[in-house]
C-alpha cells in the first residue's frame, strides 16, 4: 500500500504548491547576476594552462609508449626471440620517461617553426636510419634499434604540419630511392 506524498497525484501536488505561495519566497536572481550560465562557463577555464599542457601530453605519451612497447615485442618475435618481463620492464622505466619529457617539451613548443624545423630533420633522420638498419644491418642491431627509431618517426610525422610531412616523408622515399634500399622486404 502506497503511503504519504506518493498518494497524491502531481496536478494536485503541483495545485497546492502554488496555493501555498512557497515558490513566491524564493529569491530571484539579479539583473547583474542574470547572466546565462553556459556564458560563465565558456568564459571560465577550470585548468591551468599548464594542465592543458599535461593533459595534451599525455594524448600523445600514451600512444607512443604503447607503440615502442610493440615494436619491442614485434621485433623479438620477429627474429624468435624470447622476450622477459624483466627486459621489457627495464626497457620501457628508462625509455618511458625521457620520451614523455621529449613528448611534452615537443608538444608545448609545436606552434613554433624552428621546433617544426628540428622535428622534420629528425623526422628524415629516424626514416633513413629506420630504413637502413632494417635493410642492412644484422638482427641485434634491428632489435636494439628499430623500436625507438619506429617510435620517433611515427611521433615526429604526427607533431608535423601537413607539409612538412609530406616534405620530411618525401626526403625519406628520396633517400630510399637514391639508396637502392627496400621498404618491403
Amino acid at each position: 500500500m502506497k503511503s504519504g506524498i506518493e498518494e497524491i497525484p502531481e496536478d494536485e501536488q503541483w495545485r497546492l504548491i502554488d496555493q501555498s505561495g512557497i515558490l513566491s519566497n524564493i529569491p530571484k536572481p539579479d539583473a547583474k547576476d542574470s547572466k546565462p550560465k553556459s556564458e560563465e562557463d565558456e568564459s571560465s577555464e577550470p585548468f591551468s594552462p599548464f594542465c592543458e599542457e599535461i593533459f595534451q601530453s599525455m594524448l600523445l605519451i600514451i600512444p607512443m609508449s604503447s607503440l615502442y612497447y610493440m615494436m619491442i615485442i614485434m621485433a623479438h618475435r620477429q627474429y624468435a626471440q624470447e622476450i622477459t618481463k624483466g627486459y621489457l620492464l627495464e626497457h620501457l622505466l628508462t625509455s618511458i620517461p625521457l620520451l614523455s619529457v621529449f613528448i611534452f617539451y615537443t608538444t608545448r613548443h609545436k606552434a613554433d617553426q624552428r621546433m617544426q624545423v628540428a622535428l622534420t630533420i629528425l623526422s628524415i633522420i629516424s626514416g633513413c636510419r629506420l630504413i637502413y638498419v632494417v635493410n642492412r644491418t644484422n638482427w641485434t642491431v634491428i632489435m636494439r634499434q628499430c623500436p625507438p627509431l619506429g617510435t620517433m618517426w611515427v611521433y615526429t610525422v604526427v607533431q608535423l604540419e601537413l607539409g612538412k610531412a609530406v616534405a620530411a616523408l618525401a626526403a625519406v622515399a628520396g633517400y630510399v630511392q637514391w639508396t637502392g634500399l627496400k621498404i618491403i622486404l
